[in-house]
């Protein structure tokens, strides 16, 4: 675990200040851009791994296709599995506040097997006040659980599936009809089942962190009230103020997270101010659960009521994991 004190230069021009005392650091002394040597790149993701989170301030520089650039740096990009991507690149996801908002905790895409391992998301648009993001740590979740409460979640499994309760995790559910329109047409044109052990061991560090977010339908073996009550606990867990790090975004930050040891949300307190973020995963692997059994998609299939993946609707959709 890091601690608040500012760690040492790691080279001498890279510094990296943590921002809080469990999860996030700032790293100071970087360009990002696909030119970035081994040693530097090596520094990020050491970074990464040890703060879970990762920030750049002023990174205007960068536009999409440097973004996709830099990104390739870091391992293979991979689309989305069900939304558009934004015209004229490879893999960028647009999250416009104009067509969707999602506000609610989340591992981006743990509907799919090997959900990706990190996300970039650059900030292109900000409201004046309001539209951070904060981030958890799912890895101090787990470490910080009692010990009782650790050995039944060792043992457990989830499904994962991106046709969720959509309207159960919206504040504000009786004004986005349209919106659960349009993410039913889109986001879930193909339905995907997975299950995923509740705890999974990261394959670089070796920590265990809790898997869950609002992808989760249901813990398996477990009636549907004692699923969500349990749910509910873990959640609380993982979203302790202690395990969270929040970021006041400017236009050209950019962030990069451990998407397989954090969740994040996207607070919606902006009124009618416009925020646009560019988002760009990389390809991950199959959680392996303690026991050495690994994560398994039970269904993709395309969805009963026809979707329409075009136009307006395609966009709105893309909020629905927004950072």
């Amino acid at each position: 675990m890091s601690n608040v004190q500012n760690e040492a230069v790691i080279s001498q021009s890279i510094e990296v200040r943590p921002v809080s005392g469990r999860i996030g650091a700032e790293i100071r002394g970087v360009t990002l851009s696909s030119q970035l040597d081994a040693e530097t790149i090596g520094y990020i993701r050491q970074a990464l791994l040890k703060h879970k989170v990762v920030f750049f301030r002023g990174q205007s520089q960068l536009d999409d296709a440097g973004q996709e650039a830099f990104a390739k740096l870091l391992g293979s990009p991979v689309a989305h599995p069900t939304v558009p991507i934004k015209q004229g690149t490879d893999y960028v996801l647009e999250l416009d506040s104009r067509h969707s908002r999602a506000d609610s905790w989340h591992t981006d895409v743990t509907f799919v097997d090997a959900y990706p391992q990190a996300s970039i998301l650059r900030a292109v648009i900000v409201p004046e006040a309001g539209g951070d993001t904060v981030w958890a740590n799912a890895a101090a979740a787990y470490d910080h659980l009692p010990e009782e409460l650790r050995g039944l979640v060792d043992r457990l499994w989830a499904l994962h599936s991106n046709e969720y309760d959509y309207a159960a995790y919206r504040s504000r559910v009786t004004e986005d009809k349209e919106g659960e329109r349009r993410y039913r047409e889109v986001f879930a044109s193909t339905v995907y089942e997975t299950e995923h052990p509740l705890v999974r061991v990261h394959p670089e560090t070796g920590e265990r962190s809790l898997l869950l977010g609002h992808f989760v339908k249901r813990i398996l073996g477990l009636s549907s009230a004692d699923s969500a009550q349990l749910f509910a606990l873990l959640q609380r867990h993982i979203t302790s103020l202690e395990n969270t790090v929040r970021w006041r975004w400017e236009a050209g930050d950019v962030a990069v997270w451990d998407n397989r040891a954090t969740q994040h949300y996207a607070v919606n307190d902006y009124g009618d101010q416009q925020r646009i973020v560019r988002r760009v995963t990389i390809d991950g692997d199959v959680p392996v659960s303690i026991d050495g059994k690994r994560s398994v998609t039970r269904k993709k299939a395309p969805n009963a009521a026809p979707a329409q993946q075009a136009g307006q609707a395609a966009e709105s959709a893309s909020g629905q994991e927004s950072a």
